[in-house]
């Protein structure tokens, strides 16, 4: 079973160490084995691409997902977004889902195939991306919760109607109206009773087959954003996750047994400390006015080669070149992006630019380099890249702001915590730097079956001898 905790730092598996009781993260850290190294090797560190290199073991270049949103064909599209199913559980677009813009297999698509399809894989998450990616393109079901009808929904692509049980456990678990669990400690403790209810109901792991359930918490990321990294939201939820996994842990224990489940703990991504806290302890932070930067370079270009709006879109750093605009009006498209690239140096917000296509040969530093190139999609991520200094949020910071984010590749977005336990898995931790795409092989060294299809991660060898 994979557990991840959107935007959970590393070092939250220390900072509240002393207030966790002992049967949730701290049985996690005492029993099961930590890769204290590890981290994302890949920039944007976003939600969509964290759950799907997790369970892919790899990076968007080769499985597709470039963002949490990202361009198909000239306009931009959500990383699930399937117009050709409905919802299933309600009347709304929250469930037109599924897939299919993942080019890569996951585990649960490789323990199809290696038991005939006869393993059960499904999904489990408040956000629709964090159930649908982690249980791949065959697995049985993936649930996630539609604020429209305050309960747990899934989409033709998987099933025509929900199963009896779900409409049980949505009538019987349906908050208020105006509660919005996503971003409150409550959406914790639904996430982990609807994984009891799916163990449950579907018999996962009392088949006599290995059955996988991707389960991720989704609440932590929205009170993170709303918040901050400190403060007593983010130490409320954090305290909920410890006792709703000691409570989780010990349903494991009595229904599938001690010792037979093989458990991972991981995040899709950390996050960055609020940048006016960070000034106030005079640790340099800050954000960015994208907006004024996309159009100072349109304003210049437009005056370089008489066309407007040559970068029409941006995620993340990433900006998008208009190729309708260039092609309409006959430019090179290489001459444009190197335009760009010379007028952005000039910024000193940025300690690198680069255009992707050519970023392999760029003088940037090794680690980050190699970061941009796992992230770059053609044809779906932005061509032209701006590095921020460290604590540089990607957008306009006021003096009153006390939220977060991520999506760099500096360690407080990259630095993620790893832990297995269970089946096969002797205690103990490693320093020894590990990925975020080492995860998968080594589940699948474990069950010894095939890697993902695109897999460029290792498994991690003091995991599986």
């Amino acid at each position: 079973m994979g557990l991840a905790i959107d935007q959970m730092r590393w070092d939250y598996l220390y900072y509240y160490y002393d207030q966790y009781g002992e049967g949730g993260l701290k049985r996690l850290l005492k029993e099961g084995f930590s890769c204290e190294n590890n981290m994302i090797n890949y920039i944007p560190t976003v939600t969509a691409i964290g759950h799907a290199s997790i369970y892919t073991g790899s990076v968007p270049a080769l499985h597709g997902i470039a963002g949490n949103n990202f361009r198909l064909g000239n306009k931009m599209v959500y990383s699930c977004a399937d117009p050709t199913v409905q919802s299933v559980g309600s009347n709304s677009k929250a469930g037109m889902m599924s897939p299919r813009n993942m080019w890569a297999t996951t585990i649960g698509d490789m323990l199809k195939m290696a038991t005939d399809a006869k393993s059960k894989v499904i999904g489990v998450a408040l956000k629709d991306r964090a159930s649908i990616l982690p249980a791949g393109h065959a697995a049985d079901a993936a649930y996630w919760w539609d604020k429209s009808v305050q309960g747990y929904v899934t989409s033709t692509y998987y099933m025509k109607e929900l199963p009896a049980w779900v409409e049980k456990f949505n009538k019987a678990n349906r908050p208020a109206k105006d509660v919005d669990i996503l971003g409150i400690p409550d959406g914790v403790t639904s996430t982990f009773k609807m994984a009891e209810a799916t163990i449950e109901n579907e018999q996962m792991g009392m088949r006599g087959q290995t059955d996988m359930l991707c389960v991720s918490v989704s609440s932590t990321d929205i009170i993170g954003h709303t918040y901050g990294t400190r403060g007593k939201e983010n130490h409320a939820v954090y305290m909920r996750l410890d006792r709703d996994l000691a409570e989780f842990f010990n349903y494991l224990d009595k229904k599938i047994g001690r010792g037979n489940y093989l458990f991972f703990l991981s995040a899709d991504h950390a996050g960055t400390h609020n940048p006016n806290v960070l000034r106030r302890n005079h640790i340099p932070a800050g954000g960015w006015d994208y907006k004024a930067t996309m159009a100072a370079l349109n304003n210049h270009l437009q005056q370089k080669f008489g066309v407007g709006n040559l970068f029409n879109d941006i995620y993340s750093t990433a900006m998008y070149l208009n190729h309708d605009a260039t092609q309409k009006a006959g430019l090179d498209e290489k001459a444009v992006k190197a335009e760009a690239v010379d007028f952005l140096k000039a910024d000193s917000q940025f300690v690198y630019v680069a255009d992707l296509d050519n970023i392999a040969s760029a003088p940037i530093n090794e680690v980050v380099r190699e970061r941009a190139i796992n992230g770059y999609c053609r044809g779906r991520s932005g061509e032209l890249l701006v590095i921020q200094r460290p604590n540089m949020l990607p957008y306009k910071v006021s003096d009153d702001y006390i939220g977060t984010s991520h999506s760099a590749w500096n360690p407080y977005d990259a630095h993620i915590p790893l832990v297995f336990m269970g089946w096969n898995v002797k205690p103990g931790q490693t320093s020894t730097p590990t990925y975020i795409t080492d995860i998968a092989p080594t589940i699948c060294q474990m069950l010894h079956i095939q890697m993902p299809d695109a897999c460029v991660g290792n498994a991690i060898l003091k995991v599986v001898e």
